[in-house]
């Protein structure tokens, strides 16, 4: 997600489940190629795995070459994005309005395989704009797919491409779990990971009995702490355990030590907002991040936010 699951974010979750996958914001080609924004693909490489990074693009050539440079930086999985409907990646030619044009997302998929083994994966909405019928997405699917394209990754809403806004696109078109239902009925060979409107560990078990994966994105964001029993719901391991004050205490830390580095409380600290979600004093405790990040004062802000959660 724009802006929120970015090195920092990622960093947080490590600290609440070592099991569950995590995937940077998209970064486009172009500011790879061009823009040379190298830091945006940095990771933290001795706790983050398994990690994916998700690019947006709609060259071939170009999603190859910048699939082998995050090959090269180590990554689990490279994510092709074919599911964002915000204009201003629609007037870059990418995002969802690649679903309508399956073949330039076969050729794009298969030059990125060829630039390197590490596996490629695509996120997609179930269709677009007046098309969000089950035979549209299977459709789709069977035009890209190829023996080395194990995973798909279903936002269960159709893409919108004029009029309404990237928020809106997530509240106001209905969800059809069914339709990624039935695509992994149509292709049992494939990993179907689903997406879209899915709120806690109790939701994701239920998906799971339909499909292979759920992806959470703003439920987890909001509220970090209902993945903490991920590992054992989902992944049948030992949870990390670690309490909210725990996680605050180390990502505090982590926080102060990047400051050091440069990078401001207002790009580390916003993660945390929603770290007491649930609790009387949430809002007491939101008030207190955002003034500590007003005031650059993590220092002596740091064991009043402890003593919050």
């Amino acid at each position: 997600m724009m802006q929120c699951t970015d090195i920092h974010d990622r960093f947080l979750f490590r600290l609440i489940t070592k099991k569950a996958f995590l995937y940077t914001e998209m970064v486009t080609t172009g500011a790879i190629i061009y823009g040379k924004c190298l830091e945006q693909l940095n990771f933290n490489r001795e706790i983050e795995h398994p990690v994916a990074v998700q690019l947006g693009g709609s060259d071939p050539d170009e999603l190859a070459e910048c699939s082998r440079i995050c090959s090269s930086l180590g990554y689990d999985e490279i994510n092709l994005n074919v599911g964002c409907p915000s204009e201003r990646v629609q007037k870059g030619s990418f995002g969802a309005c690649l679903m309508k044009d399956p073949i330039l997302v076969k050729e794009c998929i298969e030059a990125m395989q060829e630039a390197t083994s590490t596996p490629i994966t695509i996120k997609c909405r179930i269709g677009v704009n007046d098309r969000d019928d089950v035979n549209f997405l299977n459709e789709f699917v069977a035009k890209i797919k190829n023996p080395n394209l194990k995973t798909i990754i279903v936002h269960a809403r159709v893409a919108i491409l004029k009029g309404l806004t990237p928020r809106q696109n997530r509240q106001i078109p209905p969800l059809k779990y069914e339709n990624v239902y039935q695509l992994k009925q149509e292709f049992p060979e494939l990993e179907v990971v689903i997406n879209g409107g899915i709120i806690d560990i109790h939701d994701s078990l239920e998906h799971l009995e339909k499909v292979d994966g759920v992806m959470l994105g703003r439920s987890p964001y909001d509220n970090p702490m209902i993945v903490s029993n991920v590992d054992s719901k989902i992944f049948n391991e030992t949870d990390l355990g670690n309490s909210r004050q725990e996680i605050l205490k180390e990502y505090i830390q982590y926080c102060l030590d990047q400051a050091d580095q440069g990078h401001p409380l207002s790009r580390t600290l916003k993660h945390i907002f929603g770290l007491n979600r649930g609790f009387k004093n949430a809002k007491a405790f939101r008030k207190l991040v955002l003034e500590t990040i007003q005031q650059n004062n993590l220092e002596a802000a740091k064991e009043d936010l402890i003593s919050m959660v």
